[in-house]
């Protein structure tokens, strides 16, 4: 009857690396099946007689499909198969109950607990075979599709990220572009991203927040690209009219980056809208005040006050970096968030920084 069986599975497309897990107390029911799996194909067949050690082994030796007794002296079965579905993060795990107890109840009580199949004893080999090799299938297919899933995810993540990097890149150069217009060295953008990332850090972000405002902080002044040079670059003061079309950079920069459906857009275009707000309400363009003004604008705030008065404008020579340190810390609680503020003077005077701050 156990050639008959090997026969009838060797006429299938038999998976002889799959691992088969059997575990019954009854050490001749072991042998018996071990012996038909044996001849049927399947060569990595392991078996405990301890019910409680089933799921240490299936952690440690995670088979591709159990065959488990019902009823054993230290464990039960359909307590075991609910505790393997908990256990188990596979796609798909069969689990074959083998039993002697054809009662409705205990098949009823072992489907209920997420057993794939149910085989009573005295069970035909051949039977047995053949459901081993279709929940096998089954679970073949399973891994197949799973392993389908995570390749198309990864192809779209990387498409999606070479596209994130894309549009980043030519919004960094149409910033940069921008800047120079207002900046001889075009380098204002990059250190204001490069500043405001450790004030992120400063304050207790985590790295991926902190990578974040890094890299969307230089299109703080992208808006700027529809001023006009007069206005822009004007070496004297500028009228009430004239700086009222420069704060338009704020919503023009918005709008530039809105309808961005991911991360770095988004940031983006909050900082360049919320950039100019004041902690006490005085800023531009909506007036907002407190933590009603975004983080990420909060930090920017600081870091492109701070860079764009240490550097020559066209319009004015660059400052002492400790004026305007002092400045900062002047305008703590009313201009600028106090906790961004003291993060920036902390920085500035930490002299333990790996990268320290440019006061120069």
């Amino acid at each position: 009857m156990i050639d008959h069986a090997a026969d009838l599975i060797g006429a299938y497309d038999t998976d002889r690396a799959s691992r088969i897990l059997v575990v019954d107390d009854n050490i001749p029911n072991v042998r018996l099946l071990t012996t038909v799996l044996n001849r049927a194909g399947y060569d990595d067949v392991l078996a405990t007689t301890r019910g409680k050690d089933v799921l240490r082994v299936y952690e440690v030796e995670r088979p591709d499909i159990i065959l488990l007794d019902l009823h054993m002296p230290d464990a039960n079965g359909w307590v075991l198969t609910q505790q393997l579905r908990e256990l188990c993060d596979e796609p798909y795990l069969p689990i074959i109950v083998v039993t002697g107890d054809d009662s409705a109840e205990a098949r009823t009580h072992c489907l209920r607990a997420g057993a794939s199949d149910f085989v009573t004893k005295p069970f035909d080999p051949s039977e047995i075979t053949l459901r081993v090799r279709n929940l096998l299938e089954i679970r073949r297919l399973h891994l197949a599709l799973a392993r389908e899933n995570r390749t198309l995810e990864e192809r779209v993540r990387e498409r999606t990220e070479a596209l994130t990097a894309s549009r980043i890149e030519v919004l960094d150069r149409l910033a940069a572009a921008t800047e120079i217009r207002d900046d001889v060295t075009g380098q204002h953008t990059r250190r204001v991203g490069a500043l405001a990332g450790d004030l992120a850090l400063r304050l207790g972000t985590s790295d991926p927040v902190a990578e974040l405002v890094r890299r969307t902080a230089p299109l703080h002044d992208i808006g700027k690209i529809a001023i006009p040079d007069q206005i822009l670059r004007k070496p004297g003061p500028l009228t009430p009219e004239e700086f009222d079309v420069i704060k338009t950079h704020t919503t023009i920069g918005a709008s530039i980056l809105a309808g961005g459906d991911n991360a770095l857009i988004v940031t983006a275009e909050r900082i360049a809208l919320t950039h100019h707000e004041r902690w006490d309400g005085s800023g531009y363009p909506r007036g907002l005040a407190g933590h009603a003004i975004p983080l990420e604008g909060r930090i920017v705030a600081v870091a492109d006050f701070y860079d764009a008065l240490v550097h020559d404008r066209p319009y004015r020579a660059a400052l002492d970096p400790e004026v305007v340190l002092t400045m900062i810390k002047q305008r703590s609680g009313t201009q600028f968030d106090s906790q961004v503020a003291t993060a920036m003077l902390d920085m500035a005077h930490d002299k333990s920084r790996v990268r320290k701050l440019p006061l120069e």
